[in-house]
């Protein structure tokens, strides 16, 4: 097999323009088809299809999904990209960039709903999913040939046509011998695309900046560059050693991407590096009163993630941004693994006190990192302080699971709550 339609599940081994059994255009091509099984599956601008999806109007419209005057920009669909909105975009010049665009408050809940029934779907063909988040997920379907009855890319197509027929909504398909190609892959032709990379790899990335790579962020970007390392194929030419004497393990892994080779597993079960909640402010707030009063409910949700997720942090990270968007980040490793609400404000309280000190602010987050088992984390997760205030935080879960989250509640939120009233 090299041919592949994506509407009729033909294949051949002939390379065609149209699909000659249905005529569709819709062709897969690629000489390794039938021997790859690692794929990245990623939503199609999820949340903003899931609304488009429910509010049948907006089709062609543009549409954001962010909120606030001050928010940011959590998502937006096709035609409001063409416009020049991007993920993470301040909402003002979202806005300003496309006037028209009907903004949206995100609905967590629904999307949560939604993620969980595409993955449903996907686990019916293979136990081997990874979720990177709620909208994109790694599989691996090797060895499934025989239960399926066709070779991994037929059974993607099948999923990716199943998807929108059940849901609505549409997923992009990248098909690759690893993780890090398939991922590259499904970004290739959104949206409802389905591209393959193969033993071409290494040329196909050579003239790719080398950001593209996995890990490499803009400190790490100036740092290559600086280097004289623009490109992948620039990684790919230097020998491995140089780039470990650099580097580290760190050289050692981009002299391995530089050649599209990953030898990561998908894994149902890697652990979930970080857990962290933001919020941007109407206002932007200089008083430290104010300030905690947002990070309070923001420890909450982090806190309760993590019970609920049975992880506990050993690195509390602060988050504040500047009215001119630089972000402003701080770190406190524990001498006690933490997921109480408790430890997460106390901590993050202090590292706001050293930053607070009159200049304004627009966003505050707190997360926490380096997680671990919380059945496992041994006796020191159970140090009195902390054992104390997890006693009292999973009360208020089993009251606020049996009663509403609005049940029980604390006195500087109700507080918070009343000052907002008032004003």
């Amino acid at each position: 097999m090299k041919s592949l339609c994506r509407d009729c599940f033909w294949t051949g081994e002939a390379v065609a323009r149209r699909c000659p059994d249905c005529g569709s255009p819709r062709i897969v091509a690629h000489e390794e088809l039938g021997r790859l099984a690692i794929a990245h599956m990623d939503c199609d601008a999820f949340y903003a299809s899931v609304e488009k999806r429910d509010r049948p109007e907006l089709r062609d419209h543009a549409v954001i999904v962010g909120g606030g005057k001050r928010g940011v920009v959590t998502t937006c669909c096709y035609i409001a990209r063409i416009k020049g909105v991007r993920s993470a975009m301040p909402m003002f010049k979202a806005l300003q960039a496309c006037p028209e665009a009907v903004v949206i408050k995100p609905d967590f809940a629904k999307y949560r709903a939604e993620s969980k029934r595409i993955l449903g779907l996907a686990a019916e063909l293979t136990p081997l999913i990874q979720n990177l988040s709620l909208d994109e997920a790694w599989l691996d379907l090797s060895g499934t040939e025989r239960l399926h009855g066709a070779p991994p890319a037929v059974t993607l197509a099948r999923l990716q046509a199943r998807i929108e027929a059940e849901t609505g909504l549409t997923v992009s398909i990248g098909l690759a011998p690893n993780k890090f190609l398939a991922k590259i892959a499904s970004d290739l032709d959104k949206p409802r695309g389905f591209s393959v990379i193969g033993s071409e790899a290494k040329a196909f990335l050579a003239g790719k900046p080398v950001r593209i790579l996995p890990g490499v962020g803009p400190a790490m970007v100036a740092s290559l560059e600086k280097a004289g390392y623009r490109t992948v194929g620039d990684l790919a030419r230097v020998d491995r050693k140089a780039l470990a004497e650099r580097w580290g393990a760190q050289g050692l892994r981009l002299h391995e991407l530089a050649h599209g080779r990953d030898a990561r597993a998908v894994n149902p079960n890697e652990a979930r590096k970080a857990i962290s909640a933001e919020t941007t402010f109407e206002d932007d707030l200089t008083r430290i009163p104010d300030l905690e009063d947002k990070l309070a409910p923001l420890c909450e949700r982090v806190a309760r993630q993590a019970r609920s997720a049975g992880v506990a942090g050993r690195v509390v990270t602060l988050k504040l941004r500047t009215t001119d968007f630089r972000i402003v980040t701080r770190r406190r490793t524990l001498p006690v693994a933490t997921q109480t609400a408790h430890t997460l404000f106390k901590v993050g309280r202090e590292l706001l006190a050293k930053e607070a000190t009159g200049r304004p602010w627009r966003l505050i987050g707190i997360g926490i990192a380096d997680l671990v088992d919380a059945e496992q984390a041994g006796a020191d997760f159970f140090a009195e302080g902390e054992k104390r205030a997890l006693a009292s935080e999973r009360t208020i879960d089993a009251l606020r699971d049996r009663f509403g989250a609005e049940a029980v509640t604390s006195g500087r939120l109700l507080r918070a709550k009343a000052a907002r009233e008032e004003g």
